[in-house]
């Protein structure tokens, strides 16, 4: 794993080294906070299902090892033990391990960690520093409180969709889960300072994120637009709903994209890139309002401007402005910047050898991050987590195998 030259001299342990995190969840979003936790030390265990684990690792090609490309990407640097919650000797090895468990993660529908048992009020009493974290489509409370959802349905239902897509078009979603990353994300966030409030209180708690919740906070200056107005923004397609110019261009021989909605940045563009001073003074564009009424115009200005040089002459004019390139994955995924910023890592894999993964956009001064291990097989960790972890015997694994307690692929 290379790092940023900045933080190569980080000689202190990961800041989260020590916490352990029983990880209940599947998919993306419980999955990427998890991974989080687990980049900066935690030592995280995920619980699967014994007949097929995560559902993620079923998910279509491609696929290395007999491992989804999906669940590759969100259960780096993990243990799995692949244990059934509903037997009551599965039940057993996982109160045996919530005696030293910092962190709970789950995202089942409300109510069925109840059926388990291990729901937070049932737990609290007993581990009263545990910190347990629900992430769920709708919350804990409120009247959807029991529906399932996924990241798209979100999309549709938070107005996401209604602002996305070309403005001649139908409402469009993201192609990636952004609801479920963004929720992955603030959960990390919640957890930490969980773990904070915990040294002063001595007392652990439950945070209930709702992927709905998540949507609508990211709504943001789309939706202070609503509240401010009452008017509902409309779609600008590559655009954006206000700042001007704001789009994607195309040069002689290549797309490129440009977000310049300030004063400052609009005269830097015409002035030197674009070495059309008028255009600055020009009465349909001296305000952002005023760029904002006159869109098309603008655009069609610059249009003709920029197809008249090739790409990269403009984006080496633009080297002082946010403007780039317009890539494919594997452009950007294979680019100078991205392998300066350790942000592809390569890691050994029990079943398919070497593979490539995403790094940590976490860089800190002083605290290494872990060093990147690879998602694990199905109940890779049963031996080590029971045997090692627990003091079960052989005969007692064995046992437990043969019932079904545990099981898996390892």
């Amino acid at each position: 794993m290379t790092a940023p030259e900045s933080i190569k001299s980080a000689t202190e342990q990961p800041p989260l080294e020590g916490i352990r995190v029983l990880d209940f969840s599947r998919i993306i979003a419980g999955p990427l906070c998890t991974q989080q936790l687990a980049d900066m030390g935690a030592d995280v265990i995920k619980v699967e299902n014994p007949d097929g684990g995560d559902d993620t690792r079923r998910m279509t090609s491609p696929n290395v090892g007999g491992e989804a490309h999906f669940f590759l990407a969100f259960n780096r640097s993990k243990q799995s033990l692949s244990v059934d919650p509903r037997t009551e000797d599965g039940k057993k090895i996982l109160l045996r391990l919530l005696e030293d468990t910092d962190i709970l993660v789950e995202n089942y529908r409300p109510g069925v960690m109840k059926k388990f048992g291990l729901d937070y009020e049932s737990l609290k009493k007993h581990f009263p520093k545990l910190i347990y974290l629900s992430v769920s489509a709708y919350g804990q409370t409120g009247p959807l409180w029991d529906r399932p959802g996924f990241d798209p349905v979100l999309q549709a239902e938070s107005g996401m969709m209604s602002l996305t897509g070309d403005p001649s078009g139908e409402p469009m979603r993201h192609a990636l889960s952004l609801v479920d990353t963004m929720t992955g994300l603030q959960a990390v966030g919640a957890i930490c300072a969980a773990l904070l409030a915990r040294t002063k209180s001595g007392k652990g708690q439950h945070i209930d994120l709702a992927l709905m919740d998540m949507a609508v906070a990211s709504l943001g200056n789309a939706a202070l637009f609503y509240l401010c107005s009452g008017e509902q923004p409309k779609r600008a397609g590559n655009s954006h709903i206000t700042s001007t110019p704001t789009n994607l261009f195309y040069a002689e021989d290549g797309p490129l994209y440009m977000a310049l909605g300030t004063n400052r940045l609009y005269r830097q563009l015409c002035e030197d890139v674009l070495e059309r001073p008028d255009l600055v003074n020009d009465p349909r564009f001296l305000e952002p309002s005023d760029r904002l009424k006159n869109r098309p115009a603008l655009f069609e200005i610059l249009r003709e401007i920029f197809e008249k040089k090739p790409r990269k002459e403009w984006l080496k004019r633009m080297h002082h402005l946010p403007a780039g390139p317009v890539q494919t994955l594997g452009e950007a995924l294979e680019s100078e910047v991205v392998a300066a910023r350790g942000m592809v890592a390569e890691v050994e894999h029990p079943t398919a050898g070497k593979i490539r993964i995403l790094g940590s956009p976490l860089n800190f001064s002083n605290s290494k991050l872990r060093q990147f291990k690879a998602p694990p097989l199905l109940g890779q960790h049963n031996e080590e987590i029971l045997k090692h972890g627990l003091g079960f015997d052989d005969k007692t694994i064995a046992d437990l195998k043969t019932r079904g307690v545990i099981g898996g692929k390892a």
